[in-house]
């Protein structure tokens, strides 16, 4: 992991927790990393909540001050107009969310979304000074036909074309084949994927925009697994799924540093 790139940990909470539950939820964490003397400068933590718990989480970090970064799960390529049900990055800034994940599998699947979908949601977020965190990855088929790295590229590919090297971004690696199944990729398969991808932004938009993008993995990452992944160079953070609903596994994988070592 490379010491210029501040390690990002998200917390995508799908379809979980209403406002009530999500503000008890954040406060329970940021009570946890407090006892545990979380510093904040060492790692980013990010929620990703659903849409309609924002606004209510946004009262909170900014209340009591919080370590938490917001981001939405989602947004619509338009801007505004008569899109039904569709929510605007602008929306999202006026909440103050930095991020909003593009791409993710389950989008891709649930609603056919296509490369070309997910590269208009991205410059859609850059629009709205979001930084979209991309999602790329294989399916088990995918893997079996092309290897893990040829997907993933060539989603990214096209996210890249429609972004500039001045735009922010961050890229998830989320084999689909690991989403949720409690198996995943071995850290030295995230890292070989991170390091293809690094090649391909740098290919794009240059080596030091390359250097500078951060590199999460996602899929069934947990507490017990996270340092091995975060000992790797190429890979920067997580996307967490099902473990950032647990107050107690969160927190502990937040803090991930107090286990990273070189031969994790």
């Amino acid at each position: 992991m490379a010491t210029m790139r501040r390690p990002l940990i998200a917390g995508n909470w799908k379809m979980n927790l209403d406002h009530l539950q999500a503000i008890a939820f954040t406060q329970k964490l940021g009570w946890a990393l407090k006892d545990a003397k979380y510093i904040a400068s060492d790692v980013e933590v990010a929620l990703f909540p659903p849409f309609t718990d924002l606004r209510s989480l946004q009262t909170l970090i900014n209340a009591d001050s919080l370590p938490f970064e917001l981001g939405a799960q989602d947004l619509s390529v338009h801007d505004d107009g008569a899109h039904t049900g569709d929510v605007s990055g602008a929306f999202l800034k006026a909440l103050e969310c930095s991020y909003v994940i593009v791409g993710h599998s389950e989008r891709r699947a649930d609603h056919h979304e296509t490369d070309d979908t997910v590269a208009a949601k991205s410059a859609a977020a850059r629009r709205h000074e979001l930084t979209p965190i991309v999602c790329v990855g294989e399916t088990a088929e995918d893997l079996e036909l092309h290897g893990a790295s040829k997907v993933p590229v060539d989603q990214l590919t096209v996210v890249l074309n429609a972004l500039s090297k001045e735009d922010d971004y961050v890229v998830a690696y989320e084999p689909v084949w690991a989403i949720g199944s409690g198996q995943a990729a071995t850290a030295d398969q995230a890292n070989d994927v991170a390091r293809a991808l690094r090649e391909t932004i740098s290919s794009v938009h240059g080596p030091d925009k390359a250097e500078s993008t951060r590199i999460l993995y996602g899929g069934s990452v947990k507490a017990a697994n996270i340092a091995s992944f975060m000992s790797r160079e190429h890979v920067d953070g997580a996307l967490v799924g099902g473990a950032s609903l647990d107050v107690s596994e969160f927190s502990s994988l937040i803090q991930f540093p107090k286990h990273v070592t070189l031969d994790s």
